[in-house]
């Protein structure tokens, strides 16, 4: 039992020390890259996604596989980056980190998926509430990052419910426009991978 004990509190000093140290996981340059992906396919929309009846369920494909490639991008090379680390807290910290961010991914996921079967109608609303849950991701894991981070999950949150006001028109032209997310989510990750280099790899690497 004394033997148990001991594993368990060291185990919890591990873990309260990963929450009080600076997680150096994610990485300027990939974080850029998901801010250029976010711009590219706004680029790419109006000649993927055309007017007509099923321009929202081609609106939803096209934001989901950008959503992916970002994170299959960010997810590889921290995995590398954590395989490589001779600090056990670093390792712990990439588990923490992926567990504060994983929740507002799947409500986005799923959300996706509803509206995308259930309510097309109302496919416009989207953009507004994976900002607003990208937000509330940013806000969780802002706590193992350099201050600055808050400021930009505020913005994030900020776009949401403003995308969400301008678009609830029925004839208002911010309907599915590209641009909501592709400069929305192009400033924001680029504002944080700017954060990244000047607060932690700049002095480190």
């Amino acid at each position: 039992m004394e033997l148990r004990e001991a594993l368990t509190q060291i185990a919890e000093i591990r873990q309260q020390m990963a929450r009080g140290t600076m997680f150096r996981g994610y990485r300027a340059a990939t974080t850029a890259f998901s801010g250029a992906v976010a711009i590219v396919t706004a680029l790419a929309q109006p000649l993927v996604v055309p007017a007509g009846s099923d321009a929202g369920s081609r609106f939803v494909l096209l934001w989901v596989a950008a959503a992916v490639l970002s994170l299959s991008v960010v997810g590889f090379e921290m995995a590398i980056r954590s395989r490589h680390w001779a600090s056990l807290v670093q390792r712990q910290l990439t588990l923490l980190a992926v567990e504060q961010f994983t929740p507002s991914l799947v409500a986005g996921g799923l959300i996706a998926w509803l509206f995308y079967d259930f309510l097309p109608a109302e496919i416009w609303m989207l953009p507004g509430l994976w900002m607003l849950l990208f937000s509330l991701g940013v806000f969780a894991s802002a706590r193992l990052l350099p201050r600055a981070v808050f400021a930009v999950a505020g913005y994030y949150l900020l776009a949401g419910i403003l995308v969400l006001l301008i678009s609830h028109a029925s004839g208002s032209p911010w309907r599915l426009s590209p641009w909501l997310m592709g400069v929305t989510f192009g400033v924001g990750q680029l504002a944080i991978a700017l954060i990244l280099y000047l607060k932690l790899e700049r002095r480190h690497d």
